[in-house]
């Protein structure tokens, strides 16, 4: 992984969905693709945990704002997708342990 992709990926970890402010939403996996240039073009595909969240706009806007904040990203593509649709079994092992589901 480039650092500029893993710089990406930390930043991300800086972004929670308001209702489950315990878990970043790279770690609930609501991360489907994360692309990036070397020219530092960034594209992303996510979704969110329901396709009424209440904080769309807002996680949305986090997600821009956290990896245009990223040093060498010239351009984010943010692009949000509900296919797959989110359910639990996305979620990673290591986080359904930390939110006590298994």
């Amino acid at each position: 992984m480039s650092d500029l992709k893993q710089n990406v990926v930390e930043a991300l970890r800086c972004v929670y969905d308001p209702e489950m402010p315990s878990i970043n939403i790279l770690d609930l996996g609501l991360i489907y693709k994360i692309d990036v240039s070397e020219e530092g073009n960034v594209d992303i595909e996510h979704t969110l945990t329901s396709v009424v969240c209440p904080f769309a706009d807002e996680i949305c806007k986090s997600i821009e704002d956290a990896v245009k904040g990223v040093v060498g990203v010239s351009k984010v593509n943010r692009k949000l997708v509900f296919t797959p649709p989110f359910d639990i079994n996305m979620i990673p092992e290591e986080t359904k342990i930390i939110l006590g589901l298994i």
